[in-house]
């Protein structure tokens, strides 16, 4: 599965949403996990954007599982982890925070404190409500179901919307109201969160944004014959 990490530039701000998986894994773990990489998230963004490390303003996480935060920090010469975009604002939910700082058995394998505590002892950490403005335009939702914490994000601009689903909906294949992730820990609220925005996303033509989506990040989402299926999209 893929990470698809998205540049929003609005205004001064250069925004990054989601930082991947990161560069800190060593051998034994990344043969485990099976890691492969075209780039590295830094030099995608000098690729594909224009734009260095240090340019970004804010780095925005919908949850701090290491797939989605595991680029916020960087291991510098003597092996400690530090920011990896050292001009950077980081926001994340006060309650996902307070959730990774104290993870149960079942998802603590999913936190790693080197994605976040580095960022708080630097000050860059901002900790946000549930629900959130990041610049105009650009807003923050908390959809429970993967847990309790995570958020979705909405881009309106133009009268277009791009919804980004996190891991409520991570691939084009779990648009289907029942296809739900063994991992979440509420399945019965991602259900009912997919009921409430996939219809919704149908009917108002978003362009969605299925982080996990190994061929197609981008699509639509559309009904046929009473069911709801994702058809591939281009901004």
């Amino acid at each position: 599965m893929n990470m698809n990490c998205v540049f929003v530039e609005a205004g001064a701000e250069k925004i990054l949403i989601e930082t991947g998986i990161g560069e800190k894994w060593p051998a034994k773990l990344t043969a485990m996990y099976g890691i492969t990489r075209e780039r590295p998230l830094e030099e995608s963004l000098r690729a594909i954007a224009g734009v260095g490390a240090e340019e970004i303003t804010i780095v925005v996480n919908t949850h701090l599982h290491f797939d989605h935060a595991g680029g916020n920090t960087k291991l510098d010469a003597s092996g400690q982890a530090v920011p990896a975009f050292p001009n950077a604002r980081y926001f994340v939910s006060r309650a996902e925070f307070e959730h990774a700082e104290h993870a149960s058995e079942r998802d603590r394998a999913s936190y790693l404190p080197d994605n976040w505590q580095p960022l708080h002892a630097s000050g860059q950490l901002e900790l946000k409500e549930a629900n959130y403005e990041v610049v105009p335009g650009l807003r923050l939702e908390n959809h429970p179901g993967h847990n309790r914490s995570m958020q979705c994000w909405r881009l309106e601009r133009e009268g277009r919307t791009l919804f980004g689903f996190a891991d409520l909906v991570p691939m084009r294949a779990h648009v289907p109201f029942s296809w739900i992730m063994g991992y979440d820990l509420y399945p019965v609220e991602t259900l009912e969160a997919k009921k409430k925005l996939l219809p919704q996303a149908a009917r108002e033509n978003w362009t969605c944004l299925f982080y996990h989506d190994p061929d197609q990040a981008l699509g639509r989402v559309v009904e046929d014959d009473g069911k709801l299926r994702a058809v591939e999209t281009y901004l």
